[in-house]
């Protein structure tokens, strides 16, 4: 048989296969038959052409319709944080980029303001707590705020508060980006002022290794909140050729993908700092007991920056460009396609 005639007669076939859904499981069975004869039969006569890749198409979507009940939970959760998610994030790298850097100011302006003004740490972290810093110091014991019989209390505490602060700096958002501004321009003054309070004291390095087992999650999650909240103000500042509701509610659902899928990442944050990174305040106070080598708690502390940079950015990188290529490898659409045989071909006679 002529491929054009092969087409003419099942064409009809193939569009309702492809655009006509159906509920019933006999159905299904028999469609996805039918479709893997016209293909075992497109394949041997016509292996090259571009009806052959359509039937398949339609096949393997076929085929994930019969079977995606079985895994359909599963196969969307790994979908979001494989595809979806990264993807996402993709889209909003310059926000990122933005709010990465405005929060690595705030910690320089944070770290000059208290080297040159020693009562601006008391200012930022407050007296009574800059107080307690200087007595556990005194004692020899300088991280000794990470210490807490009730650790797992500490965790419920610490992930509840930290995950309290991410959904309040994307909230603040709303008011056209200023609100999560200020949150982390505050948050790195904070983070600034604390570091070099101790490295002023002799303990800066120490404080890297302690502090940071738990932090680099936490702050770079913030950050990212951060980034969550600017994308929300996007929505209402740059609605593009969408209506200005339209935009936002489009910048809202994504920016929501990004703030509860911190969530995860705030409970790694909190196990760590309640449960490990009182392990290496012990090494530093040199108390008995069990405590954290040197040399794991920079592995811990590298291994999180890692996962955090490769996700967040260079995994939403690679992403983007396989996604390019599939797309410029994909065949043309199967009406397209075909248009394109039928008016390629003679009118086929019997």
């Amino acid at each position: 048989m002529r491929e054009a005639l092969f087409i003419k007669r099942n064409a009809d076939k193939w569009k309702q296969y492809q655009h006509e859904n159906t509920d019933n499981p006999d159905e299904q069975a028999d469609r996805f038959i039918t479709l893997l004869d016209d293909l075992a039969y497109s394949k041997t006569f016509y292996p090259q052409s571009k009806v052959t890749r359509w039937i398949n198409g339609i096949a393997v979507h076929t085929y994930n319709k019969i079977y995606q009940n079985r895994k359909e939970k599963y196969a969307r959760l790994r979908t979001f944080w494989v595809t979806e998610l990264p993807l996402t994030i993709r889209k909003y790298h310059p926000q990122l980029l933005f709010t990465f850097a405005f929060f690595a100011l705030s910690v320089f302006i944070g770290v000059v303001s208290s080297s040159t003004d020693p009562a601006f740490v008391k200012g930022i972290l407050g007296e009574e707590y800059v107080a307690m810093t200087e007595d556990n110091i005194a004692n020899g014991d300088p991280f000794g705020v990470y210490r807490d019989d009730d650790r797992f209390s500490m965790f419920m505490a610490i992930a509840f508060n930290n995950i309290k602060v991410a959904f309040r700096t994307f909230a603040y958002g709303i008011f056209f980006g200023i609100g999560s501004i200020w949150i982390l321009f505050y948050n790195g003054i904070m983070v600034g002022a604390f570091e070099q309070m101790f490295f002023a004291r002799g303990f800066g390095w120490q404080s890297i290794l302690v502090i940071w087992i738990h932090g680099t999650i936490e702050i770079l999650s913030i950050v990212i909140a951060g980034a969550a909240g600017i994308i929300s103000a996007s929505g209402i500042l740059f609605p593009g050729t969408f209506t200005r509701f339209q935009a936002f509610k489009k910048a809202i659902r994504d920016a929501l993908k990004i703030i509860l899928a911190l969530v995860p990442l705030f409970v790694i944050a909190a196990l760590l700092e309640s449960y490990v990174t009182y392990l290496m305040s012990n090494n530093v106070a040199g108390k008995k007991g069990i405590y954290l080598p040197t040399w794991l708690a920079a592995g811990i502390l590298l291994l999180s920056l890692t996962f955090m940079v490769w996700y967040f950015v260079w995994y939403p990188i690679l992403l983007e460009k396989q996604k390019k290529k599939l797309e410029e490898d994909t065949p043309l659409h199967p009406d397209n396609a075909l248009e394109t045989l039928l008016l390629s071909n003679p009118e086929p006679t019997l």
